[in-house]
């Protein structure tokens, strides 16, 4: 039976579906990308990218994707989180196609049956998949650079997880990052700072209160790209850095690390 998400949040964080519209998005995505002037790269197997709407988010989102090689790429895995709905576990989706405004993209179901093998995932009604806007943001991107390739999604909305079960899901898709025709989508934005979101943060050294966020989420992004889960952990407990994809993050860093314990060269370019 098909199950179809909506394209929930077109019309109020990106451009809507409406046929004029959609062809707006589509040339805002294309002029994003070129803009960014990257050359896609097939060493390239992940991403973070934000999850803001894109009047704030688009224009940056494009020097993620526009690395991805979309001709060496046939499954994306998504990981985002959650910020409405409470789960101590990972959720699949429960639907067989997201829409978006510049195509659709289908479920990849075979995997979706393995993850759910496991016993270690939740499945997410759609209405809660509807209502989270932490893989949403990426779609649009994914539909785009993809458009006239052959792949599917895996979307894994990641809850508040603990260390150790961050560590047991990284374990748990490890075998799918080893695999050249995988790809990973993360979702995240970084600080988040003000009296609203209960965090002010600042170091004084940096000067204006705009750099000292730069430098401590600078100081975050260096971590990651360490491939160390462990760092990333005793950043987050030593700054508390608002960062609202750090399970996600985290999970993502844990699939590195299996495949570090591997062959030390294996960690997927990010």
């Amino acid at each position: 039976m098909e199950i179809t998400r909506r394209a929930s949040h077109a019309g109020s964080w990106y451009t809507d579906n409406r046929m004029k519209k959609a062809k707006k998005l589509a040339e805002e995505l294309d002029g994003w990308l070129r803009a960014s002037g990257l050359a896609k790269s097939p060493d390239v197997r992940g991403v973070i990218a934000p999850h803001a709407g894109y009047s704030y988010s688009g224009r940056a989102a494009a020097y993620a994707f526009g690395n991805i090689d979309p001709s060496s790429i046939t499954r994306v895995f998504l990981l985002g989180p959650s910020h409405h709905y409470y789960t101590p576990k990972c959720a699949l989706s429960g639907a067989t196609i997201y829409k978006t405004p510049v195509g659709d993209l289908q479920i990849d179901l075979e995997v979706v049956k393995e993850l759910k093998a496991t016993g270690k995932f939740e499945v997410m009604d759609i209405e809660v998949d509807e209502a989270e806007h932490s893989m949403e943001m990426h779609l649009p991107y994914l539909a785009k650079v993809f458009d006239g390739y052959p792949v599917k999604i895996v979307p894994i909305l990641v809850g508040a997880v603990k260390p150790e079960n961050e560590a047991m899901y990284g374990r748990l898709l490890a075998k799918y990052v080893d695999d050249p025709n995988n790809f990973f989508s993360v979702s995240s934005d970084f600080c988040h700072w003000g009296s609203r979101f209960n965090y002010v943060h600042y170091d004084r050294k940096y000067g204006a209160i705009h750099k000292s966020i730069e430098a401590l989420d600078r100081m975050g992004m260096d971590i990651i790209e360490t491939g160390d889960p462990d760092a990333f952990k005793r950043y987050l407990s030593e700054y508390d850095n608002t960062i609202c994809g750090r399970h996600p993050i985290s999970v993502f860093l844990h699939n590195g690390e299996e495949l570090l314990n591997k062959d030390k060269d294996q960690f997927p370019s990010i």
